[in-house]
């Protein structure tokens, strides 16, 4: 599958000229024009980088950087910065960018710094396959949950898949907008949020989970749901 790349970029010609070189090279390339879409998408899409442009629209490309670096810690980003403007390039790199280019660039040096930074800091989830919880555990690989009392409950596919995918982000909020892209691969702007809350709740009463007060999928409010690290105190749960 190639690489999926982010080109957050409010010049349309220089963002037309950066995805058509990604995708002659054989990356699959998505596209944003103003920081408003390109946070939502840096938070939610399915990408392995992100090519930041710092001067946008909306939210700033700081800003994004700085949301992204909380929802995403190891998402490689490289910023575009203006020729001379030295304390922008600072300024990213101490925010956590993984390198930047200084517009005008060529392609070629485009093109390499990319893979350079997809070699050294790619975005690989651990794999998962034992999600153990107060009373019990669930084995990924055989698609069941097995409780202390010798009792069992079976898991769907999709169940699997979003209880993997909060367990390599465990202690982690994430959106509905993120599990959509990422679990489910569709666009989240479908706006498809309460297949998220049906499975979560489903999840909960195969886990003997209480949802009024759960200690294994925890509700974030305003931000989306949590796997609860094993040291973690039960929350309250709430409206996200």
């Amino acid at each position: 599958m190639p690489r999926r790349i982010l080109v957050i970029e409010d010049d349309s010609a220089i963002r037309r000229g950066i995805v058509d070189a990604l995708r002659f090279k054989g990356y699959a390339p998505v596209e944003a024009a103003n920081g408003k879409d390109g946070l939502r998408m840096a938070e939610g899409c399915d990408c392995d980088l992100v090519l930041l442009d710092l001067v946008l629209p909306g939210p700033g490309g700081m800003d994004i950087l700085r949301a992204v670096r909380q929802s995403r810690p190891t998402l490689p980003v490289i910023i575009l910065t203006a020729k001379g403007e030295e304390n922008d390039r600072v300024q990213g790199l101490s925010g956590g960018a993984d390198d930047y280019v200084v517009k005008p660039f060529s392609v070629k040096e485009l093109l390499a710094r990319v893979e350079a930074v997809l070699r050294r800091s790619p975005e690989r989830p651990i794999d998962v396959t034992t999600v153990g919880f107060p009373g019990g555990a669930a084995d990924l690989q055989r698609c069941e949950v097995r409780f202390d009392d010798g009792k069992r409950a079976e898991l769907s596919e999709k169940e699997v898949e979003l209880l993997r995918y909060l367990a390599q982000n465990a202690g982690r909020a994430i959106s509905r907008d993120e599990i959509l892209s990422r679990v489910w691969r569709i666009d989240p702007r479908g706006g498809e949020t309460r297949t998220i809350d049906m499975h979560v709740a489903r999840l909960r009463e195969k886990l003997r989970d209480d949802p009024h007060q759960p200690r294994v999928i925890v509700t974030v409010r305003g931000k989306g749901y949590a796997l609860a690290r094993p040291d973690a105190a039960p929350a309250k749960d709430g409206d996200a």
